[in-house]
């Protein structure tokens, strides 16, 4: 009981002081520093707060071998996965699916609002960058990883605030963390801490990007369309809440301008196939509140 309340006090501590410093950040233009200096913070105060952290990861060559991450007694631990496996992540992988574009959107936007005129040849191209990170995404996780797109979005958010050109400053991140895991694994311990990653999920991912969700709600009906989102995601799972929105919005029943604009395919049609597919196997797998596990 007691290294749990120590824990939630680490917890508020560290998060207080982080939101300080990003509120600190954005005022005075600056949040390109958010990520490390955040993340230096956090692993200070946590480790001077008695959090247990220790280094297990040696310098050197990972293994290229996906059957040594993906083996029961070796990697992840994990092993291959059956059937069962695949279908219980089906909604979540629609969910990413969907996901992508808007997400890939908003980087670009991230640009838009913060490049300065003159520099539109350097902004993200949207389909060529989603099947670059689609192959890496696919290969990182097949190698045992997964994470790399991820890393993309999280570098992209900060680059774009500090009016940086992205390829370039992509491309040293890149290299970078190569040379972070060849020369030395250790940091790859201090960047995967629980306070050091979650703060800079926080700084770099999700504070930018409601920020920039909130900038795109413009009407009441986005607005509807948000809140119905956000209560379904809340009362069952982020699945069903995005799925039931997408169908009550794209139907018309939210915006009906802008049903009109859509072909009955992407107004009802894919919506409801989709909340279908997904209430159903949600179902099944048993992740829906109140209903027992059907598979």
């Amino acid at each position: 009981m007691g290294r749990r309340s120590s824990n939630r006090t680490d917890f508020f501590v560290v998060i207080a002081v982080i939101l300080i410093i990003y509120a600190y950040l954005a005022r005075i233009g600056k949040r390109w520093l958010a990520i490390p200096m955040c993340s230096l913070l956090a692993a200070v105060i946590a480790l001077a707060m008695g959090a247990p952290f220790r280094f297990v990861t040696a310098p050197g060559i990972p293994s290229l071998n996906p059957f040594c991450w993906w083996g029961v007694d070796t990697g992840w631990l994990l092993g291959l996965p059956n059937l069962g496996h695949f279908i219980a992540v089906i909604p979540f992988a629609l969910l990413a699916i969907a996901m992508w574009p808007p997400d890939f959107l908003g980087h670009r936007v991230f640009q838009e609002m913060n490049y300065p005129k003159g520099s539109e040849k350097v902004l993200m191209d949207v389909d060529d960058t989603m099947i670059n990170c689609s192959v890496r995404q696919a290969l990182g996780s097949f190698l045992g990883g997964g994470n790399l797109t991820s890393s993309w979005g999280t570098y992209m958010i900060p680059a774009g605030i500090a009016k940086r050109p992205i390829p370039a400053g992509a491309i040293l991140t890149g290299i970078s963390c190569i040379l972070a895991v060849l020369l030395g694994g250790y940091p790859m311990d201090m960047a995967i801490w629980a306070p050091v990653l979650r703060v800079a999920l926080i700084v770099g991912v999700f504070l930018p990007l409601l920020e920039a969700g909130m900038a795109m709600i413009q009407t009441r009906k986005d607005a509807e369309g948000a809140g119905i989102c956000i209560l379904g995601s809340v009362l069952v799972n982020p699945v069903f809440g995005w799925a039931l929105a997408m169908l009550l919005d794209n139907s018309g029943l939210l915006d009906v301008e802008r049903a009109k604009s859509l072909p009955q395919i992407d107004r009802i049609i894919i919506p409801g196939i989709t909340l279908i597919i997904c209430t159903g196997v949600m179902a099944v797998t048993g992740i829906i509140p109140g209903i027992p596990k059907l598979l």
